[in-house]
């Protein structure tokens, strides 16, 4: 009878056992089973984003890389996934992507583009996003936020802003006994005065050359951005304002003389040359050329000195102070499932404090009035010469879907007249003919 007691006690005390073990285990085993799916502990809070950007020089990967750190570290709960993509195939991949809707949840554009990828209902809206606090109407630029909208709704917003000027090589002046442009940025030499100095200059017998006006003829979107201003500087317009015709714009008398002087720089004053030695700027065989802020560093970098070797002025003028505005801005993707969290990291990278250590890294001037003010830099030369040009005479590119093919024409007409001389009015007839077919195909 004791052995039965005894017996029936031991089972009570192991089925207590058992039981405790299996209220003990079988948590962490559910919890286990949860991790192991993805489905608990801190990883179920995780937003993960992908964000695509143009690869750009090493100051500013180094740049965006800092801010994405920062990032991560003030936001526990979003994780995005930055991938550089060389920018010769940017537009092709990031293209190809979006048509098989498999794009990034965030995306660089480059600005003129934007009516392009907004009209193809690929990028959300950020009106709904904006608060006060954004700053965007006391902040920004009118000018520049009006390329980043299309269709009055607003679809990138903007970390910096591009702006070009005039370089010149302070020892081919002083050789000449010819003095140097005023750096002031609202007292631009004029073209007229341009073209003598560089008659009396140039000796191009000796290899020494007068100037690349708008960055030769290369391809891509450089040879629209660097040419349109030479058509805005004498008063013309490429497109209607409402960009639904070229026919009395780009075959206006303004922009025919704007044209005609640009061929006559490589034709009739022969101040510029079709084929320039690799570099010519860089080995002093060129006497001013037309580049961007970014530059300031490459040159250094190849042993030049702004000061001693090179100096730089605001960009020349015509009848008009006109520079091009528009650079890399970011956007989201329409159909992405976290809206919330894209604009988040965007309205993270475009704050004050992000974009103040994005120019600061960069030299980039900042998309903010704020920052330029608190960045020294920014108020003395010759940086101040692109801040000052970016936020008081830029212009953009003209806001439409067909903007591509108006950038293709744009370069090819100057390649015409500047590269093969052609007849400008012929040139100037083919390129409005171009243009407005594809504004018809647009509209």
């Amino acid at each position: 009878m004791r052995r039965i007691i005894y017996y029936s006690i031991f089972v009570i005390l192991v089925s207590i056992v058992v039981g405790y073990l299996i209220i003990l285990v079988q948590p962490l085993s559910t919890q286990d089973e949860k991790e192991k799916n993805g489905l608990g502990g801190e990883q179920e809070d995780v937003v993960e984003l992908t964000f695509w950007r143009n690869y750009g020089n090493a100051a500013e990967n180094k740049a965006y890389n800092e801010i994405l750190e920062d990032f991560h570290q003030s936001h526990p709960n979003i994780h995005v996934n930055m991938q550089n993509i060389e920018y010769a195939n940017y537009e092709v991949e990031l293209r190809t992507e979006l048509v098989t809707g498999t794009g990034p949840d965030i995306m660089a554009i480059d600005s003129p583009y934007v009516a392009l990828y907004a009209e193809a209902d690929l990028l959300m809206p950020l009106n709904e996003f904006l608060t006060e606090k954004d700053g965007l109407e006391e902040d920004f630029s009118e000018t520049i936020m009006e390329g980043l909208t299309y269709k009055d709704q607003l679809f990138l917003m903007p970390l910096i802003e591009s702006s070009i000027a005039l370089y010149y090589n302070m020892n081919l002046l002083e050789d000449a006994n010819l003095p140097y442009p005023d750096s002031d940025p609202a007292s631009p030499m004029t073209w007229e005065e341009v073209v003598g100095l560089l008659k009396q200059g140039q000796r191009p017998e000796e290899g020494i050359y007068g100037i690349d006006p708008a960055q030769g003829f290369g391809s891509g979107e450089a040879p629209a951005y660097f040419k349109l201003p030479i058509i805005w500087q004498f008063g013309g317009e490429a497109v209607s304002p409402d960009v639904t015709t070229a026919s009395g714009y780009l075959d206006s008398a303004e922009t025919m003389e704007a044209l005609q002087f640009y061929q006559d720089l490589y034709h009739k004053d022969k101040v510029a040359v079709r084929e320039l030695p690799a570099e010519a700027f860089e080995n002093g065989q060129l006497m001013m050329t037309v580049l961007g802020g970014w530059a300031i560093t490459d040159l250094e970098e190849k042993g030049l000195k702004l000061g001693e070797d090179f100096g730089i002025a605001p960009l020349p003028k015509s009848k008009y102070q006109v520079v091009p505005n528009g650079s890399w801005a970011l956007g989201i993707l329409s159909s992405t499932n976290h809206p919330e969290e894209a604009w988040e990291f965007i309205r993270y990278v475009t704050s004050y404090e992000s974009m103040k250590k994005y120019s600061s890294i960069t030299g980039e001037v900042p998309a903010r009035y704020s920052v330029a003010e608190d960045i020294p830099a920014f108020n003395t030369y010759p940086y101040n010469i692109f801040a000052e040009q970016a936020y008081s005479y830029s212009r953009n590119r003209p806001v439409t879907p067909a903007y591509p093919d108006i950038s293709k024409a744009i370069k090819k007409l100057f390649e015409d007249i500047g590269l093969a001389n052609k007849d400008v009015e012929a040139s100037v007839e083919e390129a409005v003919e171009t243009i407005n077919k594809r504004l018809r195909e647009a509209d």
